[in-house]
């Protein structure tokens, strides 16, 4: 018999979004977005949803735009720093000695330090009621070469990906306030469930 745990929230982002912004003096900021994900495919678009306390909820709204940097496993305690560190007291980029970049198509700064990189323009929000959730459409995928790899999509036709066994994202369980790796695969999507369908 299953056990009732209230109403609360089960689930997980995939992966770690760590969203970048400017302050009104631009100056770049980072913060570890706990509530975040993939929101639409067509136009791409995520979503990472903000309580109006934080420096980012202001820095969104002023510039229409954020990014997302995505750490490794090997940048978790980076990625842990950014989410208990106010941008409004400190600058977490001169203490944790990362880089950041302006983006080439947006407003706002990203983390040269991690491999892989959304630049994202603000498409709408929605206030929930603690949080507000910003919709951002990705102009640009960026990821550094030796995280990616060519698949094929048709006989002539090669696509470059990131792959996640060499990126190495990692996840935030809300639950219990842990990073966990992400496991190994174990099945191939569009592919596997066809086996329900009728001969």
């Amino acid at each position: 018999m299953k056990k009732s745990l209230g109403p609360k929230v089960f689930g997980f982002p995939v992966p770690v979004f760590i969203v970048g912004s400017y302050n009104e003096n631009g100056q770049a900021n980072v913060m570890n977005a706990a509530a975040a994900g993939t929101c639409c495919l067509s136009p791409p678009c995520v979503y990472v949803s903000l309580r109006e306390a934080t420096h980012t909820y202001h820095n969104i709204i002023r510039n229409k735009a954020f990014t997302i940097s995505i750490p490794s496993q090997k940048q978790v305690t980076e990625a842990d720093y950014f989410g208990i560190a106010s941008g409004k007291k400190v600058d977490k980029f001169e203490a944790t000695g990362l880089t950041p970049v302006k983006s080439d198509l947006v407003h706002a700064p990203y983390i040269d330090d991690f491999s892989v990189i959304m630049e994202c323009l603000l498409k709408d929000k929605v206030n929930l009621g603690s949080h507000t959730m910003f919709i951002g459409e990705v102009i640009d995928l960026k990821a550094d070469e030796d995280v990616t790899t060519k698949i094929k999509v048709k006989s002539d036709l090669k696509l470059l990906k990131v792959d996640l066994e060499k990126s190495k994202p990692f996840i935030y369980d809300l639950s219990l306030r842990g990073y966990y790796n992400l496991g190994e695969k174990i099945g191939n999507g569009f592919s596997d469930g066809l086996k329900y369908f009728k001969k």
